[in-house]
Parts: C-alpha cells; structure tokens; sequence
C-alpha cells in the first residue's frame, strides 16, 4: 500500500476512484461471495442511495423536526415506519439507527439500565459482540449472563434458562434472542412462556435479534418472533434483508413507557441526523420483498439446505446434521482439520470463494483470532438467480480447493466461471 502522505491531492482523488473501481469489479462480479452477513442492492435501490438526501439534516421524529426543509423526508421516513409495521405485524418502528448493533445497543439503553442483569447466547452459541459484555450490552453497563445452549440440538436450553430467570429474578429486564450464527429457528415461544411465568409484571422483555434472518422473516420462511411471543425485534437491513446498510427497532404489545424510552435512547440517544440518503433506498427494497421475498426466502433456504446436504456429501464436517443443517441462509461446517478457520478462509480467498471464519458451539471464546469453523451465507449467490445446481458446483470447489488440494488460481478460475454466468440481480423491479 502506498503512503498517502507523498501523493498529491489529484492522486488521491484518482485513487479513490481506483479503489471503487476495482472493488465493483472484484467482489462485485468476480467472486463468489458467501459472506453471511452481505448482500447485494438492486439497481433500484442504489441508484436512490445518491440524491440531495445526502446532504441534509432532520433531527427530530417525523412532524416534529428541528430544522426547517424537512417535508420531504417526513414523508419517506414516515412510508418506512408504516411499510416495516405492515410487513412484520409491529405496532412500532423505527429506522433511525445506522446499524443492528447500534439498534441492539438503543434497546439496551431503552430497557435496561447500568448494573441491571440481561440474558443472551455466547457467541460461540451464536451471540452477535453487540449483545455480549464486550459490545453494546457492555458500553450500557450491564451484567451479561449466558443463555444455556445445546450445542448438540443447536438450540437454547430452555430448561437450563428457567433456573437463570430464577436465580435473576430482582435484576434480569432484557432477554434476547437471535443471533450472528443462526441455522434453525430460535424457541421464542417457549421462551416467552417461561418469563412470563417468572415475570408475570412484565419487567422482562423478549428481545429478538433479527439481522441475520430479517428477509427470511419478510418473505414468512422463518419464524415470527411477534406471534411467538417476542415485543421486540431489532435488526439491520442489509443481510438477507438486502437494502441499504442501516438499523432498525421494531415493537409490538410493549407498553408504552417502554417504547418511549427505546426512542428516546435512539433520538437523541445514539443518533443526530441518521444519514438522510439511505431512506429512499430503504423504502423501495421494502417494496422489493413485499413483492418478491416470499419467493426469494424460499429458494434461499432450498439453496442453503442443498449446498449443506452437498458439502456433506463431499466430507466436510456441517454442522447441524441431525436437524437436516439449516434452516436458515447460513451453512457452518468445522474446519479444524484443514487447518483451522483462519487458514481455510483465506485459502477459499485466494481461490475467489469469500467466506468468513467463525466459533462454533463448545469453543471458547480466546479462539475467536483462529476459530474451528467456516461460515457461509447463501442470500447473495440467490439474489443473482443461483438455485440448487449451482450449490453443487460451489461445493465441489470446495472439495476440489480443501479436499484434493488442487491449485488455488485453477479453482479460481472455475469459480470466476460460474460467478459470470450470473451477471444480473433477480428479485427486483429493476
């Protein structure tokens, strides 16, 4: 990398649009990206990612501004609230936050308060930072405690939490659920029967994270956290929901002190202007999956199934086996003996294939810098109209790359290949 302290202005200029060049080219058509946790926007979407939103200000709720020429964002932020309140039965929304984590950190300013107890999975068990002592739950000064979890079922110890919500009865007012690995639905209504039974007040709040799964949820192809029995839903909007990177809380039968208090912690809380442009875009992927999420969930599951089923087939170690592996976006197999996440990640880089490392359940957490597993999101290779076919060939890549040790550039170019065949976004009125 150069030193940007010896190029000149015009250097850095040309640089800059270098970089975004290569980029596009890249990731944008080159690789196959199975990063859980991205997507791709439409046309539609990025080309309302540019506008006069860009530059302009409107702290405030919606008809209540601080700063004078504002109608026009009213009227967007306002379609948003009621689009997200149609599409997931909430009586609540909010789009403010720029991220899931800084939504995830608004819920814990809104609900709890420093010293007070909160409840969520590590996250070898699939726990995103955000909820965890380390991330937004910590900067809020709360006590974390672990969701019992069995790593066997892949799934919450419901027993194992009944004797927490015991033990916490004084201090517990959030727990949550969802997650950064999530292969199955997670027991909300379980879950949400049992702190009703110990909280029958209502201090305790079921908080559902569902940045990953949000898509899922709007095409109905996932479990509905508000019908189970959650009064909170936050998310991001860019994973297998694909819109514009940003956040969002969502609320439904909480009262009414609480979500006052939710908003406040987002505004003026954790956000001043909440970057204007991404509202328009926001507002026409909601229309995207109102239209076609149904459809794109549905093959998106079927491809993660079939790609997990065939990774199986080839030897690698998924995880999830005795619940048929997923029912998610998301595929995690262990890598350990390929040397471990770290290597094996970056092998599959070379080789175009674009994966993340992960934890699996049962590893500690000291092992996050070279974790045993590999995870993958199969929601972008959907979006430009892969199906269940092309998850075979992507699998037999890997066994090709980890497995038969062939050479990295051959295997690129294979992938290269079949990333071309695919030039176009489906799922889009564009």
């Amino acid at each position: 990398m150069s030193d940007a302290t010896v190029l000149t202005p015009g250097e850095l200029a040309a640089r800059a649009r270098r970089i975004v060049r290569d980029q596009n080219t890249w990731r944008g058509s080159q690789t196959l990206n199975l990063i859980a946790s991205e997507n791709l926007v439409s046309p539609g979407v990025a080309e309302l990612t540019v506008s006069d939103f860009s530059h302009r200000y409107a702290e405030g709720e919606v008809g209540k501004r601080y700063y004078e020429g504002t109608r026009y964002v009213d009227e967007v932020e306002d379609l948003c609230e009621k689009t997200f309140n149609r599409m997931f039965g909430s009586e609540y929304s909010n789009v403010k936050p720029l991220s899931g984590a800084q939504a995830n950190l608004a819920v814990f300013m809104g609900l709890a308060k420093p010293g007070d107890d909160v409840a969520s999975l590590d996250v070898p068990n699939g726990g995103h930072i955000s909820y965890r002592e380390f991330g937004a739950a910590g900067c809020r000064g709360l006590t974390v405690n672990n969701i019992p979890f069995n790593p066997a079922e892949f799934t919450v110890d419901t027993e194992g939490l009944a004797q927490l919500l015991q033990s916490k009865k004084k201090t517990l007012r959030v727990v949550t659920l969802g997650g950064s690995l999530i292969l199955f639905p997670h027991p909300v209504r379980e879950v949400s029967r049992l702190v009703s039974e110990y909280f029958p007040e209502g201090d305790v709040v079921v908080h559902y994270d569902a940045a990953h799964v949000f898509g899922l949820i709007a095409g109905g192809r996932f479990q509905d956290p508000f019908s189970e029995g959650a009064k909170v839903v936050s998310s991001s909007t860019h994973k297998t929901f694909p819109g514009p990177q940003g956040g969002v809380v969502l609320a439904k039968s909480l009262d009414a002190k609480k979500t006052s208090d939710i908003r406040k912690a987002v505004f003026p809380g954790l956000v001043s202007n909440h970057h204007l442009h991404r509202l328009p875009a926001l507002l026409y992927a909601a229309a995207e999956m109102m239209e076609f999420g149904s459809a794109y969930a549905d093959q998106t599951i079927r491809n993660a199934k079939r790609l997990a089923k065939s990774l199986h087939d080839h030897g690698f170690k998924v995880v999830g086996e005795s619940r048929g592996f997923t029912e998610s976006h998301q595929v995690a197999f262990d890598s350990s003996d390929m040397g471990g996440g770290s290597r094996t990640s970056s092998l599959l880089a070379s080789a175009n294939i674009i994966t993340n490392k992960n934890l699996l359940p049962g590893e500690p957490l000291k092992n996050s810098r070279d974790p045993s597993g590999i995870r993958i999101g199969v929601q972008e290779v959907t979006r430009i109209g892969m199906k269940e076919a092309e998850m075979d060939s992507i699998a037999e890549l890997f066994h090709e790359l980890l497995h038969l040790h062939a050479d990295a550039s051959a295997v690129a170019a294979k992938a290269l290949k079949l990333r071309q065949e695919f030039p176009r976004i489906h799922f889009t009125f564009t």
